[in-house]
């Protein structure tokens, strides 16, 4: 039986599966580089592990701002974090409904642990973008049409037009 990659000859119908597929295999393979060097290390934590590492602290609504991704999920980020005694979070003393989040000790030893193992995969990450053709640049093409219309609005205009 001959298997057929539906996401490739569904074209931009497929756009979302193709994403998801593409974003899985990246952040497996960094899960791999990780596991391989011996560093207890999620994924899912590098954004805002880095944001962290850029600042000194930072409450959940800024990182969710500047990574552009829910509260939700930065919450989540941060309890994992907190739970693995990377990061430390307390009341905002301006504000006591948000929490500043801010690097352990070990946090910091782990960041200066990663530090080379980020500058290679962003080493790797721009040679394959070159490789590929700069799909970044249509990547931001995308978020940018996102922005003016979401694919939700989209679908809807389509439905409400049957």
């Amino acid at each position: 039986m001959i298997m057929h990659d539906y996401s490739r000859l569904a074209g931009g119908a497929a756009i979302g599966a193709r994403l998801r597929r593409l974003s899985e295999s990246l952040d497996g393979d960094s899960t791999r580089v990780y596991a391989a060097l011996g560093i207890s290390f999620e994924q899912r934590w590098f954004g805002v592990l880095n944001q962290l590492a850029l600042r000194e602290s930072a409450t959940v609504g800024e990182l969710a701002a500047t990574l552009k991704i829910t509260h939700v999920s930065v919450s989540q980020t941060r309890q994992s974090l907190e739970k693995a005694g990377i990061v430390t979070s307390e009341s905002d003393p301006e504000d006591a409904r948000k929490k500043k989040i801010t690097l352990t000790a070990e946090g910091k030893r782990l960041v200066a642990q990663l530090r080379p193992i980020w500058l290679a995969c962003d080493e790797a990450a721009r040679e394959l973008n070159a490789e590929a053709g700069d799909v970044v640049a249509s990547l931001n093409r995308l978020d940018d049409a996102l922005e003016r219309q979401s694919i939700f609005d989209r679908i809807m205009v389509r439905i409400a037009r049957r």
